[in-house]
This record gives structure tokens, C-alpha cells and sequence, in this order.
């Protein structure tokens, strides 16, 4: 009985066995591109295989941040290791970036020395990778609604669906016209696709590492609500920023002007955090107006 217990708790959550469900489809089909690819002599479809092997690798790593992010605040991480994936995120954004770029130099390289391509070898295996990237896909939806690392898996596998177009529609044209710099050109197309999704995917990464306040709810709202709570008289020294992906925090020093309770105005403070902008985690330092900072800024330090 010992044994059954622990090798029920020993099992992989759900969405963990769907993650590595995904990674060994995704590796399975880069192996059938990259030997495609050299058989038919199309760079597209290599081009398309590396793009299936930085997902692959994304959701390993996105995996092991997962794992990570779950361990509690200890002595070395006070707030906890969330942002892991956050980090994870940053990573494979930026591999991204460097492989669209070589990418983009090979293409470029083709354009002026272009080989011959099996057309018919580039459409079949690209049929087969638009089906794997859709179920891809499909396995990591419901995951990339609330995490930053697999929302960014979820758009990179819509992004190789997208690329399998592109080849099947390059090896037609292939076998139809015998068009022969479709084939870098798609390359060099999917390349700058992969720079604008890259871009623009580590854009918030960047945000939430730098501390960067959030969308939603908007600083100026904040400010405003606050001071209209009856007590307050003025605030500085205001801090708003996101520990992690969907949790945001609040610091600030208030000075009071004595017509309530401190312990009044500061419950109100917390409510109104709670309950108005979900901001659950709140530092606030009530001070008089007497003892109040000098010459302190509204924001920040």
C-alpha cells in the first residue's frame, strides 16, 4: 500500500503529461523534416524542422520552469520562484530570434544560388507537420490561457502551422512551375515571422522582469482611487509592479491627515486594493504629517 501511494503522488499533473506529450511529437517530427529537408533539397522544410526544434526545446524548458515555479518562498528566493517561467519565456524568445536570423542569412544566400527541390517530398512532409503543430496545439490550449511560457509554446506551434502552409504552398509551386526561389523566399518569409512573434513576445517578459508596473489596473487609476479614501492626505514613495505573471503588488508611504484612524485608513486602503484592482499582496507605511518625507517623489525612490 506504501508503494501505490507514493507512485500516485509520483505521477505527472495533467497539464505536465500533455507539455511532454507535446515535446516528443514535436522532436519525432523534426527528425522527419530535417531528413526530408536534405533529401529534396528544400530549405524551407530544414528551415521549418529548426523552427520545430526550438518549440520542442521550449516546452522542455517551459516544463522544468513549471516544476520549479510550484516550490514555496524559502531563504534564498523570499518571494518564490514563479517567475522561472518568466525567465523561460525570455530564453526561448530570444533563441528564437538568433535562429530566425540565420534563418534569414541562408535564405538570402539561396536567393542568389538556388538548388534544385523534390517538390513532392517538401508537400507531403509539410502536410504531416501542419497535422502534428495543430495537435500540438490543441494539447497546450487550455494551458496558455494562464502562463506566459505556454502561451508563447501555444503561438510559436500556430506560427509552424502557418510555416507548413507556406512549404506546401512553395512545394506546389515547386512541382507546378518549377519556381525554384519560392523556396528561399519562403524561408526568408518565415524567418521575419519568427522575428515579429519573437519581438513581440518579449516584450512583457522583459516588463515583468524590469518590474515594470502592469496594464491592468493603470497606475494613474490607482493613485487617484487611493487618495479619494477619506484620511489621506498625501502619498509618495508609490511602487506598483507584478511579483509574478498575475499577481501585481503595491508599496507606498501615506501620510495622514488625522481626521480617522490609522488603522481605519489602512484597512479601507487594503479594501479598496482587494477588492477594486485585485492587488492582494500591499506595503503600506502610514506616516503623520509631521513625520512625512521631504521632497518625495509621487513615484518610486
Amino acid at each position: 500500500m506504501p508503494h501505490d501511494h507514493d507512485h500516485h503522488h509520483a505521477r505527472l499533473p495533467e497539464g505536465d503529461r500533455r507539455v511532454v506529450a507535446a515535446v516528443a511529437v514535436n522532436l519525432g517530427l523534426t527528425v522527419v523534416q530535417i531528413v526530408a529537408g536534405v533529401i529534396s533539397g528544400s530549405l524551407a522544410m530544414i528551415a521549418d524542422a529548426i523552427h520545430n526544434l526550438s518549440d520542442a526545446l521550449s516546452l522542455m524548458i517551459a516544463l522544468v520552469a513549471r516544476k520549479l515555479a510550484r516550490r514555496p518562498a524559502d531563504e534564498s528566493m523570499t518571494f518564490g520562484y514563479g517567475r522561472i517561467e518568466v525567465v523561460a519565456a525570455l530564453v526561448n524568445y530570444t533563441t528564437l530570434i538568433v535562429i530566425a536570423l540565420w534563418l534569414l542569412a541562408e535564405g538570402l544566400h539561396r536567393l542568389f544560388d538556388p538548388v534544385p527541390v523534390q517538390g513532392w517530398i517538401v508537400v507531403i512532409v509539410a502536410s504531416v507537420a501542419l497535422v502534428i503543430d495543430l495537435v500540438t496545439a490543441l494539447l497546450i490550449f487550455r494551458l496558455s490561457r494562464d502562463s506566459m511560457n505556454m502561451r508563447a509554446a501555444f503561438l510559436h506551434n500556430l506560427a509552424d502551422a502557418m510555416g507548413s502552409l507556406a512549404v506546401i504552398l512553395g512545394g506546389t509551386l515547386i512541382l507546378l512551375y518549377d519556381w525554384r526561389l519560392i523556396d528561399p523566399v519562403l524561408t526568408i518569409v518565415i524567418a521575419g515571422y519568427i522575428l515579429w512573434h519573437a519581438g513581440r513576445g518579449m516584450v512583457p517578459a522583459v516588463r515583468l522582469l524590469m518590474l515594470g508596473s502592469p496594464d491592468s489596473p493603470r497606475l494613474p487609476e490607482v493613485i487617484d482611487a487611493l487618495r479619494a479614501i477619506p484620511g489621506i492626505a498625501d502619498l509618495h514613495h508609490l511602487h506598483l509592479w507584478r511579483m509574478q505573471e498575475h499577481d501585481s503588488a503595491l508599496e507606498a508611504h501615506v501620510v495622514l491627515d488625522n481626521t480617522r484612524p490609522a488603522s481605519l485608513v489602512r484597512a479601507d486602503m487594503k479594501a479598496l486594493l482587494h477588492d477594486r484592482f485585485a492587488i492582494t499582496h500591499s506595503t503600506i507605511e502610514l506616516e503623520s504629517p509631521d513625520e512625512a518625507c521631504r521632497n518625495a517623489p509621487l513615484i518610486g525612490h
